[in-house]
């Protein structure tokens, strides 16, 4: 490496995840052209990177907040763009970051612009937490109840929140950690596949959100009268399923659900309330890279046969919030939108927003992460597209990511000081 030559990320090396850092260089020759790279490994051994083209200014300096990239993974003016457009090496993989004991660590370089890497000139290591300092985390075993609690720093009261992230295959606490260190009591839990709970399902029961958000509300530090629901994919169902039917849900974020129950049956105090809206196999459409594309594989909710499956989500007390990316190849997002704003307006409801994200693709989570193409569905047993442009879908989740907050602080009052965690 040679000495004079400067790679900066500002105002710090170390951040949480949703924060964006100023990457830097100094020490070069005047207009010289450098390739930056970015490099990072999930909690799966996945290898993930990217890089860029770059010519330095007059004084031997490259700024990604300020000059364009001529080539590579982007093109353009993107100051985090080495971390959104980061690929795996290895086809159909999602950078898996479920723990949020471990931070993402990445890898920042810059290289002589040669043939194959170049000789590196300088490195420095970004450390992005996913759990803020101050923030407690708890793991949940008590009834039914499988999960994670985080709680802020300080007396609070704070808003509470149920994460419905996953509900399979494990226990996601990266979103539910962020929100925390942003100021509010999480609670992120599991369905089924995570420690003692059965390996898979073949119903849900609402009894068993009733019971976490009975739990979310007993903690000390809570302080909004409610609890909010956020959600993703299958668990949009659920969510407006626990909004619909059960009290105490005063805002609940949907990203980029159905409006129809989904793929099991859905019990509460047991009877079946709602029966599974299915999927045609027959209409799943593969592609050459080895993904299947699913949008149009799931039954019409609105057919004859199918309403006795839509949530009545009229019953829904608290706020909604839509969010929605229009390039969703998993199902149709925007359409189910559609389809539950006309029912809330024909029963006279305005308890609802909505915001959707020209060339987002269906994974919409906490900006800064990898943008994923395709990986493995669960249920489908193949890996699936997920839409999207990377572009669009990286500021499409910037935007979201601070939608979501203010829409619970807007909606999830209590009161007393509130703190920020800083890292």
């Amino acid at each position: 490496m040679t000495s004079q030559v400067r790679l900066r990320l500002l105002p710090s090396a170390r951040c949480l995840f949703d924060e964006p850092i100023q990457v830097k260089v100094a020490g070069l020759k005047s207009k010289q052209v450098v390739t930056m790279r970015a490099r990072s490994t999930d909690e799966k051994g996945v290898v993930f990177s990217s890089s860029a083209t770059y010519r330095a200014d007059g004084n031997g300096e490259v700024d990604l907040e300020r000059d364009p990239s001529f080539s590579g993974s982007y093109v353009g003016v993107e100051p985090m763009g080495l971390l959104w457009s980061m690929k795996a090496e290895a086809l159909h993989k999602r950078f898996q970051k479920m723990s949020s004991l471990n931070p993402h660590v990445v890898k920042f370089s810059v290289h002589e612009e040669e043939e194959g890497e170049g000789r590196m000139l300088a490195e420095a290591t970004n450390e992005r937490f996913l759990i803020g300092d101050g923030v407690s985390r708890l793991p949940v075993k008590e009834g039914n109840v499988r999960g994670v609690l985080f709680t802020p720093p300080g007396e609070g009261p704070f808003p509470a929140v149920l994460d419905l992230y996953t509900l399979g295959g494990g226990l996601s606490e990266k979103r539910a950690a962020l929100l925390a260190s942003r100021g509010f009591v999480v609670l992120t839990i599991a369905l089924y596949g995570h420690d003692d709970m059965p390996k898979n399902i073949r119903e849900v029961h609402l009894d068993y959100f009733e019971e976490a958000i009975e739990f979310l509300k007993r903690q000390d530090k809570v302080g909004s009268k409610g609890v909010g629901v956020i959600s993703l994919s299958k668990s949009g169902d659920l969510a407006l399923s626990v909004a619909s039917y059960l009290s105490g849900v005063d805002a609940t974020v949907w990203i980029n659900g159905c409006c129809a129950n989904t793929a099991f049956p859905l019990y509460y105090k047991k009877s079946k309330i709602l029966p599974p809206l299915m999927f045609d196999i027959s209409k799943i459409i593969p592609t050459e890279s080895g993904a299947v594309m699913g949008k149009y594989a799931l039954n019409n909710p609105l057919a004859e046969e199918n309403k006795d499956c839509l949530i009545p989500v009229e019953q829904a007390k608290g706020r909604l919030l839509f969010v929605s990316s229009e390039d969703d190849l998993n199902w149709d997002s925007k359409a189910y939108v559609d389809v539950m704003v006309e029912r809330l307006r024909r029963h006279g409801k305005d308890n609802f927003e909505s915001v959707s994200y020209p060339g987002a693709g269906h994974y919409l989570e906490p900006p800064y992460g990898p943008y994923c193409p395709s990986s493995l569905h669960g249920l489908v047993g193949k890996p699936l597209l997920w839409g999207g442009e990377p572009r669009s879908h990286a500021a499409a989740e910037v935007h979201m990511w601070k939608k979501v907050q203010e829409f619970f602080r807007a909606h999830l009052r209590c009161d007393g000081a509130q703190t920020k965690a800083k890292l």
